[in-house]
Parts: C-alpha cells; structure tokens; sequence
C-alpha cells in the first residue's frame, strides 16, 4: 500500500509550490467570481448572451481545472498516483500546460467582456488578478516539467505532444465561439456556414480528445494500425478541415463588418477572434504534420 514518503524538503519544492499557488489562486477565483451581483458584471454588452456565455466558460475552466490540480496534487503527495493505471508523467504536463492554455483564455475574457468597464467592482478586479496569478503558476509548471530530461517528461512534453495540446485547446476555444455566435448572430451569417464550422471544430476536437486518451493510457501498443500513422491521419484531417473554417471565418468577418457599418455592435470582434484561434490551430496541425511526415519517413528508411 502506498504511504506518505513526501519528506520536509518536498514541501519547499517548485513543483510543490506552483501546484499549491494554482489550487489557491484558482479557487479565489471562482469563489470571487460566483459572488459577484449581477449589476457587477458588463451591462453595456451589445449581446448580454455573450456575458453569459463567456460567464459560464470562465467558470467552468476555473472550476475544473481547480479540481483536476487539486486532485493531482493530493495524489502526489500521498503516492497514490503509482496505482492508477495511466501514463502519470504525460497526464501531468498534459494538466499544465492544458490549464495554462484554458486559464489564459479566461483571464482574457473575463476583463474583456464579463466585467463591468464603466463601474469596476473590487470582487472583479481582485479575480482578474488571482486569474492572471492562476495562468502564471500553471506556466511556471509547465516550464518546470518540459525542461526536465525526456524519460521523465513523457511523450507530451515534446514538441509533437505540446501542439496536440494546443489543437485540442483551439477546438475547446471554437465551440465556444461557434455556440456564441450560433445564439446572437441568428440570421447574420449563413447557416451552412454555421453548421461547416461546426463540424469542422467538432470532428477535431473529438480527434484531438481520442489522441489523449490513447496517449495517456498507453494504449498505443494495442492498435490495430501503428499509432504513428493514426496520428499523421488526424493532422491531415485536421489541417483539411481548419483550412475550411479558416475560410470561412473570413468570410463571415467581412460579411459582418459590412453589417456593422449599418448596425454596429461587438459580434465582428468575436469573429475576429474565432478567426485568430483558428488560424493558430491550423498553424499547429500543420506543424504536427510536418514531424508526424518526418518522423513515419525516418521510420520507413531506418
């Protein structure tokens, strides 16, 4: 049976500390958030469905990320994690850099569109700043793990595992935007672009979701076709279909400036975002490609 062997030493650890800051500075600011007053939050928004929306992603992210640290952290200390049978060091760097990734995203767009601008509560300004806090620590472990030597940083630490992070963080960001823009922009934007963007972003992000879960438990060895050849077939799958939402997010930028010279609101920033995310995430399937085509050319003349 495992037990305690964590020495007073481990306590003053890096690895330690960070994961402390970010089970600390994530819960204040959840907690901080889920006491603000309506009136506290931004009630000049064109759309209050986009408060809402990015309220509830926010959240969300902080909320679920406080618990997986939290989780992680206690196993850790207790030694309880050489029982589960998952590849512990990739699930690690996976959480890290992942809620790096998610935490920045809401420290973004909380001060952005959820927080009042024209009468700023203390409650908002002291969450914004445990927010940022939050995505410091999460770097710090992120840095902390990937410089550390290659068996024990696992396969997610590499270059190849760090973009199937960041493409699985672009589809996370996608729904999300697709979902805001499907409830304010009824009428705005084709349909048919809607739905192409749609499942573009979720046939990827389910790729992406199968790609960790294999990589995490391990279960490369037992496909029926080498692994290596499932994931260059994703990253072309991938890169195909953000090459069509990438189009597509143009298009419906410049159909929506062109409305907001009639009736301007802030729906066109949105698009201008999804447009950015999109773009890096094609960028990093495109990459991934490129080591995945590398890496099956080495193979075949080894």
């Amino acid at each position: 049976m495992p037990v305690i062997v964590l020495d007073a030493k481990d306590f003053t650890r890096p690895l330690f500390l960070v994961r402390t800051l970010e089970v600390i500075s994530g819960c204040i600011t959840f907690s901080l958030v889920a006491s603000l007053e309506p009136s506290a939050l931004n009630e000049n928004a064109s759309n209050p469905e986009h408060v809402t929306t990015f309220r509830i992603f926010c959240m969300f992210t902080w909320c679920f990320f406080f618990s997986l640290t939290l989780l992680i952290h206690i196993l850790t200390i207790i030694q309880f994690h050489t029982l589960i049978p998952i590849s512990w060091k990739n699930l690690t760097t996976t959480v890290a850099v992942f809620g790096m990734l998610m935490s920045l995203s809401a420290s973004v767009v909380f001060p952005w569109i959820v927080m009042d601008h024209q009468n700023p509560r203390p409650h908002s300004v002291a969450a914004a700043v445990a927010s940022g806090l939050t995505v410091l620590a999460y770097a710090s472990e992120s840095y902390i793990l990937c410089t550390q030597a290659h068996e024990q940083r696992g396969y997610m630490g590499s270059t190849p595992g760090l973009l199937k992070i960041l493409q699985l963080w672009g589809g996370c960001q996608m729904i999300v935007l697709t979902v805001d823009v499907i409830c304010g922009q009824v009428g705005e934007v084709h349909g048919w672009q809607l739905w192409v963007s749609g499942v573009s972003y979720g046939t990827c992000i389910l790729m992406a979701l199968v790609t960790q879960v294999v990589i995490l438990g391990d279960f490369a060895g037992r496909c029926f076709l080498p692994f290596n050849r499932f994931l260059a077939g994703f990253c072309l799958i991938g890169v195909m279909f953000y090459m069509v939402a990438t189009v597509l997010c143009f298009t419906k930028t410049l159909q929506l400036r062109d409305l907001q010279q009639i009736t301007p609101n802030k729906s066109v920033e949105l698009v201008i975002m999804e447009t950015v995310v999109a773009s890096v995430t094609l960028l990093a399937y495109t990459v991934d490609l490129a080591f995945s085509i590398k890496l099956l050319f080495d193979r075949s003349h080894a």
